[in-house]
């Protein structure tokens, strides 16, 4: 009996050691390790990836990427991570050295690669965005209504298909293997166009590390942009004809969405500092004129400050978070709340 439990027990040893030497040949290979900065980019990735690729996201929900540090125990994770993909948050360039040391063989991916950036000094600045000077340091509103027209008139025109425009982009941009750029806007994902683009240097990434699912990861971002495209329909239907295209936002995170729907987004905090006395009276005094009545506001910052602009302009907070990881439905929830902002503007 007990050479029986023997034999058998060296049977399945022996099985299982035959299927762990078969699984690379029967299309079982082990997923990508992915580590990424931000929860939509883990969607992105788990798109295009699909069952071949385990994203991590190093930043959590209700966690911002504008002060995030990665702790010991994600440092140490990274050093089994095949890709890491960024988008320029702060935290990637001042981090992306002891990153590699972790793991020097971790390919790294801009995703941004081929994207012309807003300027980091706007920091989500879209088309149209206002800005004034107060003694150089502080910003306030200050545009006149004839100037938005003037710029209106000159808003770049809508691409009519995602997959036309990242064809152009898959043949020559070509993503950086070993460096994130630390310049321009880092918010691209608001903008469901630029995402698309994003999406074809994954695509590409993905498909040299692991070349045997080329034509999943190509199927998997096709279809992705073809969401994409029907999402971004559906914004500029809900944008249309807006009583007023100006909203007022405590993180200037909503520039390239802005930029592509023709909106004028008005920022409280400027480089990551709130308004002085004078530029914040200036801007509660335009909003006013305006008839501005909503200040948006992100889960990630604290809503006090914001709290005081919208009491005093007679409006109210409303939450807008662009680092949901639910990115189709929180983007359309996001056109929605900024439609019926600026359908709701008092004279």
């Amino acid at each position: 009996m007990i050479k029986i439990l023997e034999l058998k027990s060296v049977t399945r040893t022996l099985l299982a050691l035959g299927l762990a030497w078969l699984w690379p040949l029967t299309g079982l290979a082990a997923p990508l390790e992915v580590f990424v900065s931000i929860l939509p980019q883990r969607t992105f990735v788990e798109r295009v990836g699909g069952e071949h690729v385990r994203v991590t996201s190093l930043t959590r929900p209700g966690q911002s990427p504008e002060t995030f540090e990665p702790t010991p125990r994600q440092v140490a994770a990274l050093a089994q991570a095949d890709l890491f993909v960024g988008t320029g948050m702060p935290f990637e360039t001042a981090w992306m050295a002891r990153l590699r040391a972790a793991n020097p063989r971790m390919r790294v991916l801009d995703a941004r690669e081929g994207i012309a950036l807003l300027p980091a000094e706007d920091h989500g600045h879209g088309h149209g965005q206002e800005h004034d000077q107060d003694h150089g340091h502080e910003a306030g509103i200050g545009q006149t209504e004839g100037q938005h027209d003037h710029e209106a008139a000159q808003a770049p025109e809508p691409q009519p298909s995602f997959q036309a425009s990242t064809a152009s982009v898959a043949a020559t941009a070509i993503p950086d293997p070993d460096h994130i750029h630390d310049a321009g806007d880092p918010h691209v994902w608001t903008s469901p166009r630029l995402v698309a683009r994003m999406s074809v240097n994954i695509r590409d990434t993905l498909a040299a590390l692991d070349p045997a699912h080329a034509a999943d990861f190509a199927r998997n971002q096709a279809a992705f942009a073809a969401e994409l495209t029907s999402l971004d329909t559906e914004i500029r239907a809900l944008l249309t004809d807006l009583p007023s295209r100006k909203f007022l936002v405590f993180h200037p995170a909503w520039g390239y969405f802005a930029q592509d729907y023709d909106l004028i987004q008005v920022p409280i905090e400027r480089g990551g500092k709130e308004p002085g006395p004078r530029a914040l009276a200036a801007l509660i005094d335009d909003a006013r004129r305006d008839g501005i009545r909503v200040v948006f506001v992100q889960p990630q910052s604290d809503p006090r400050f914001a709290a005081r602009i919208a009491e005093a302009i007679g409006g109210q907070l409303i939450p807008i978070d662009p680092l949901a990881p639910d990115y189709l439905t929180n983007l359309r929830e996001v056109a929605r709340r900024i439609a019926a902002a600026g359908k709701s503007v008092s004279p």
